[in-house]
């Protein structure tokens, strides 16, 4: 437990606006144990990565039970603060949040991402509702004497395509932020924006520093630097080019061995 609250404030203390935290985004322990390698200072899990891995959809369709052993294996094999994407906190209500973030942080956690929207269709909670259920994973946390980062994940800007971003959805997020911040989130994570302005707009006006997810349309991570951001997830993309990579080696494992099997 001391270990784990010496990571935690560790992991806090990385998320400098303008000297952006870079979690490239793991997915079990033998892809912690390579990140870890390449001088990462943190590690993070991806909801969709995990599941995809596992022969799951994203959106709680994986058993937190197989989600919280797949942590305690990556946390075993590596000496890293280790953040957990819980993705809607696989409950409804306060009290099942909380369990699911007690649950986590007894797994070995020091932190955890839990978004604003219903994992199966992707509509927004109500703010209100949302802020209840941060607040019972602060509650969760502070009772196990963890000082875990909270990171509020709003999704209002995957409620419309890039082309459809606006200053209006800002204000929206804003607002989230400063009520999710009220109720004990340590950080904003606003995926789905691309537009430098209005990331801008957003690291500008936001009570907590801001996380940013890489995408093909995203600024780079040096541009995001000049914004403030305070923390830049990859998201899927590292699974997606581990598996492009084998698939790429099996094809040409297997053109091979047509050639000299005469197939």
């Amino acid at each position: 437990m001391l270990n784990q609250s010496i990571h935690a404030h560790a992991f806090r203390a990385l998320h400098i606006p303008g000297r952006p935290l870079v979690l490239f985004n793991v997915w079990d322990a033998g892809s912690a144990k390579t990140v870890a390698a390449s001088g990462a200072r943190a590690l993070a899990t991806g909801s969709w990565s995990v599941a995809a891995a596992h022969g799951f959809t994203d959106g709680e369709q994986m058993a937190l039970d197989l989600c919280l052993a797949n942590l305690q294996r990556i946390v075993g094999v590596v000496d890293l603060p280790a953040t957990i994407d819980l993705e809607s906190g696989y409950g409804d209500g306060p009290a099942a949040v909380g369990g699911t973030v007690a649950h986590a942080l007894q797994a070995g956690a020091i932190g955890c991402n839990i978004e604003d929207s219903f994992p199966g269709n992707g509509s927004l909670r109500e703010a209100s509702d949302q802020a209840a259920r941060l607040k019972a994973a602060r509650a969760a946390a502070d009772a196990l004497g963890i000082p875990a980062f909270l990171n509020a994940r709003t999704d209002v800007f995957f409620q419309a395509g890039p082309g459809q971003h606006d200053d209006s959805m800002v204000e929206a997020a804003l607002e989230r932020g400063r009520i999710y911040a009220q109720e004990g989130a340590d950080g904003l994570f606003v995926p789905g924006v691309v537009d430098e302005r209005l990331i801008g707009r957003l690291v500008e006006g936001s009570p907590l520093p801001v996380n940013i997810m890489v995408g093909e349309k995203t600024p780079p991570a040096t541009k995001l630097a000049e914004l403030g951001v305070a923390r830049i997830s990859h998201g899927p993309g590292p699974y997606l080019l581990a598996m492009r990579a084998l698939e790429n080696a099996a094809r040409v494992a297997f053109q091979e061995t047509r050639t000299f099997s005469g197939q």
